[in-house]
């Protein structure tokens, strides 16, 4: 890393106002490579995602979580993943308990015409009590962190010597999800106070983009059992590499370990965008393998998330209330 970094406990803060314009300046794409390969978590700046359409998804999704619980039921997670998650109902890993969190996740607004072809889309659902603010605000900032996560992946492209369109060439009709995530604090909420918000585990997917609140509670794991804080920064969003995109890289990219502790006094609040191409796309690390070298087994991203998604989220082995 050179002396031109900033980095808030470990983890880089890398400006992207040049690759959000389509300029691909070579030392900022090489510092964007080195912080996925050494940190797999990175803050980024001058992203182009107004603070304001963040400020309005977060006070949308107050509204909402604020709500009594027979009204979040109406919209309960659906078949799609689309709806509101209760808490408890995920377990990001199984080495850990349930995570004391709740969710709201919704997708690209065509996904309702596409939902034959994978278990990941669907129509959304949305809160009658807040639908016009929450579905205006939510599909702008999904749209918005779809633009980021792509210009992203055509810098890292860039980077490693590929075409720009490596990472996008099947994209068209993405298995991207958007979501707000709850997590109550020890104080206005009862059960376990040692259980973390989010157990450690690592994203399933290829890419997240994290806008935080002003709690806090966010860790990486920068090194065996060594885990830092990643404080919130006015502006920056978090960017981190999940499991498939490490797996497309053949291990290049660092899918780190993360978790988040949960708040004591204060209710905490995250706005988060889950960048995965369409579900056919083929994820073969070849391109990025020494010639001879065995890796892991091509897969396509559909079956890779169908089979992370049974693993974490209890509905999905109980689909048939659904039917």
């Amino acid at each position: 890393m050179n002396d031109r970094e900033v980095f808030a406990n470990r983890v880089p803060i890398v400006d992207v106002g040049a690759l959000i314009r389509g300029e691909y300046v070579a030392k900022n794409l090489a510092l964007l490579r080195q912080t996925v390969e050494q940190a797999g978590f990175v803050y980024v700046t001058n992203h182009g995602i107004p603070s304001s359409l963040i400020s309005n998804v977060r006070e949308n999704a107050r509204v909402f979580f604020h709500q009594p619980e027979a009204t979040k039921r109406e919209v309960s997670i659906s078949k799609h993943h689309r709806g509101w998650l209760a808490a408890g109902g995920a377990q990001m890993s199984q080495d850990e308990p349930s995570d004391m969190k709740e969710s709201f996740i919704w997708g690209a607004t065509a996904d309702a015409e596409r939902n034959a072809d994978h278990s990941l889309r669907g129509p959304n659902q949305w809160s009658d009590e807040c639908v016009r603010d929450m579905s205006k605000h939510g599909q702008a900032w999904f749209e918005c962190a779809e633009g980021l996560a792509r210009s992203l992946l055509t810098g890292l492209a860039v980077a490693y010597g590929l075409d720009a369109d490596y990472f996008l060439k099947s994209s068209d009709r993405g298995l991207s999800r958007a979501s707000c995530v709850f997590y109550p604090s020890e104080r206005s909420s009862s059960g376990l106070t040692d259980q973390f918000g989010v157990g450690a585990h690592t994203d399933f997917g290829v890419l997240t983009v994290l806008s935080q609140d002003s709690v806090g509670g966010l860790q990486v794991e920068v090194s065996k059992n060594e885990w830092v804080d990643v404080p919130p920064i006015d502006d920056a969003l978090i960017i981190n590499v999940g499991d498939l995109l490490h797996r497309w890289t053949d291990g290049r990219m660092r899918s780190a370990p993360h978790r988040v502790v949960r708040p004591t006094e204060v209710d905490r609040l995250s706005v988060v965008f889950a960048y995965d191409p369409n579900p056919e796309t083929v994820i073969d690390a070849a391109e990025f393998r020494s010639k001879g070298v065995d890796g892991p087994n091509a897969i396509t991203c559909g079956e890779y998330l169908d089979a992370r998604f049974s693993q974490a989220f209890a509905y999905r082995t109980e689909v048939r209330r659904f039917d």
